[in-house]
């Protein structure tokens, strides 16, 4: 089964993106009924602003499991939510409740010790490379057995230009050997184009209003729903 992950939310401006957990759990119920089979989810402190204090994590996630029992939650990790890495390391060790899974940026300053603490504490680890140089940093690394897949996010506007990476990105890794589970998306126009080219190759994909607000045909989406029937859509294309 194509691993279909749904990117509910993050530093979208998007209207329709759910910022409480009652929100978030709505939301991530809605793209499961639509096909997602692992959820992608920032937390959002009572003011709005995203955070990984454990408060606000573990209130999302509790929410989320509730209204998607069975289904696999990744929590984000990124750095622009706290930049220091000794802070967003102890903000992260203070998580009493846990994702399934958390997504580690390989280009980011503390990120190896990050992930080798929740490693520890039985949470998997994606391996997210936005760069070349992530990929390379990632296949010259020791622990690629201890991944739970990786993903390949190729974040360039320009479609052509994305694709292009995508694709360079995905050669590092096949000539390293790496066999691991790939994932891969885009951003605002490359997306489409991108999750067609991983979907063609067997790949899984990942769609959601936090990377893109538009449908294959242009228009706007209403609703992370609305972008996973059409990624659904385009994975039963031959």
């Amino acid at each position: 089964m194509t691993t279909l992950q749904a990117a509910l939310c993050g530093s979208s401006d998007h209207p329709a993106v759910p910022r409480t957990p009652d929100e978030i759990a709505a939301d991530a119920a809605a793209c499961v009924l639509a096909g997602a089979n692992l959820l992608h989810l920032h937390a959002y402190d009572d003011d709005g602003n995203e955070s990984l204090a454990a408060e606000h994590v573990g209130r999302v996630l509790r929410a989320v499991r509730a209204a998607c029992p069975g289904t696999l939650v990744n929590v984000t990790t990124f750095a622009e939510i706290e930049p220091d890495p000794e802070r967003r390391f102890a903000l992260v060790s203070e998580w009493s409740e846990l994702p399934d899974l958390v997504a580690a940026n390989q280009g980011e300053d503390g990120i190896d010790a990050l992930s080798e603490m929740l490693a520890r504490r039985g949470v998997g680890i994606e391996a997210c490379l936005l760069s070349l140089d992530d990929a390379h940093r990632f296949v010259r690394s020791t622990g690629i057995a201890g991944f739970a897949r990786v993903v390949v996010e190729p974040l360039l506007d320009d479609p052509d230009a994305a694709v292009a990476l995508d694709a360079e990105i995905e050669g590092v890794l096949a000539t390293a050997g790496v066999t691991l589970e790939q994932l891969h998306h885009g951003v605002g126009a490359a997306s489409w184009r991108v999750v067609e080219r991983a979907a063609r190759r067997g790949h899984g994909i990942r769609v959601g209003l936090e990377d893109l607000s538009t449908l294959p045909d242009g228009s706007r989406a209403t609703m992370n729903a609305e972008l996973v029937r059409a990624a659904v859509a385009m994975t039963a294309v031959p």
